[in-house]
């Protein structure tokens, strides 16, 4: 079997994700046989190296030998039963370490399927509290400029971001906008944290006068990740957290993407000291094995569900594979992983190594930002560096940079024109250079 083999195959049967498949008509589908590290090999025996952690899930590269065996000797016990009115080991051990490991005051752990299902989960809990206590005209969620939560209705009803919202909005919920502290929009000279603060004002404005009609508000905790990787101060949270409090609003941390080490910190929230209500994680949670994810939120919040079935208080929400013993056995080896190797130490090298070698991206005449959260680091594409003039997006630069990164053996794949590093924590210094070496040549290759 080749690529070409697989391609056409693939390409009779499979309606891929967040693609307009028409695109392969003139750029294949890439065949992958097999992973190992931070490379990927297609069936001729290309490598590519996964600049993006294969949509930002692997933590700790393909095929790691921990989790394989962790899963071998699994998949002899238990591979899955149902999690309503039955319990496994997996799925106690590994709510436990979250919530050993979460900020302080997270004391239920609630199992769902992926990113979107979880946002769902930690809405419709904060919901259902509110109308537990009798708070019936609180039906309403703030969330941010530019945000992204996931491709369900009730999370994409949350996110901001046009390109995935705008067809679906018959169907969508409403709910209050708030100014995105995004930072790429400071005034010269303005630092991020003045910024963020200054942003912050508004939202304060917006929960005095909807306070009570708000169940949360939803956030992405330091990196807007979906909408294009634009990153804000901790501050923000910190203010966040203190007004929610004051107000009596719920603050949910959607961590999915920037949880596990993504941001330098094991939890992007600890970089502002604070617990939110409801803690979203998924993604990295397996390592990037099985789908899996988890709300953790506080016994104040359990407790408002703790009752006679009578009273018809009880949380309903389920997934057919809910705390699957796989699923949970890969997070729990993948957590493992963080301790056996001093993965936040040595990040924070690989995250200067990453901010060094693109340094000099800074300087091209048609970058106009390089940013960085740790593990995380963006460069915007624009047209007019000095004015800051985007693209036409409908010229697709970006797309001009992913297909030089699979020519030259690198998978990048932008968002829009933000070319991004998101690699696994297992990258070398020398893959470092040769993925900022492709994407300078990519960038050189789109604008020009």
């Amino acid at each position: 079997m080749g690529n070409r083999q697989l391609a056409q195959r693939d390409q009779s049967v499979i309606w891929h994700p967040c693609t307009q498949m028409k695109d392969h008509e003139c750029q294949a589908v890439t065949p992958i046989r097999c992973g190992q590290g931070v490379w990927l090999e297609d069936f001729d025996g290309k490598r590519y190296l996964d600049a993006i952690s294969s949509w930002w899930v692997n933590l700790f590269g393909h095929a790691n030998p921990y989790i394989n065996a962790a899963l071998r000797g699994q998949l002899e016990r238990l591979e899955h039963v149902l999690l309503a009115g039955f319990t496994h080991e997996p799925a106690v051990n590994l709510a436990e370490r979250l919530l050993e490991l979460a900020p302080v005051g997270l004391s239920r752990c609630f199992y769902a399927d992926n990113g979107s299902s979880a946002v769902e989960v930690a809405l419709k809990m904060s919901f259902h509290y509110w109308r537990n206590g009798g708070q019936l005209q609180k039906t309403r969620f703030i969330t941010l400029e530019n945000s992204y939560h996931g491709e369900t209705l009730g999370a994409l009803a949350v996110g901001d971001v046009d390109l995935y919202k705008k067809t679906y909005a018959p169907l969508l919920m409403e709910v209050i906008t708030a100014p995105s502290p995004d930072c790429y929009h400071r005034e010269p000279g303005e630092s991020w944290e003045a910024y963020s603060s200054r942003r912050f004002l508004e939202l304060e404005h917006i929960l005095a006068e909807h306070a009570d009609e708000i169940c949360a508000v939803i956030v992405e905790p330091l990196v807007q990740c979906a909408g294009s990787m634009r990153m804000y101060d901790p501050i923000y949270l910190s203010l966040l957290r203190e007004a929610c409090d004051r107000f009596g609003v719920h603050l949910i941390a959607d961590e999915i993407a920037v949880g596990f080490g993504r941001t330098g910190t094991l939890f992007a929230c600890e970089q502002a000291g604070i617990t939110p209500d409801f803690l979203c994680l998924s993604k990295g949670l397996t390592g990037g094995y099985l789908p899996l994810s988890a709300v953790l939120t506080s016994d104040t919040i359990y407790r408002a569900f703790y009752a006679d079935y009578t009273t018809q208080k009880a949380f309903l929400h389920s997934h057919s594979y809910t705390g699957n013993a796989l699923a949970c056995t890969a997070g729990l080896a993948s957590l493992d992983l963080f301790g056996k190797e001093d993965v936040l130490n040595r990040n924070r090298e690989l995250a200067r190594l990453m901010g060094d070698a693109a340094a000099p991206f800074a300087d091209h005449p048609h970058v106009a930002e390089v940013r960085q959260t740790g593990m995380i680091l963006a460069i915007e594409l624009v047209k007019d560096k000095l004015a800051r003039e985007p693209y036409d997006w409908r010229e697709r630069r970006g797309l001009a940079v992913y297909r030089h990164g699979l020519e030259r053996g690198v998978l990048l794949r932008p968002l829009g024109d933000v070319v991004y590093f998101m690699p696994p924590y297992v990258i070398t210094p020398e893959e470092i250079d040769l993925m900022a070496e492709v994407a300078f040549e990519g960038i050189e290759l789109a604008t020009t």
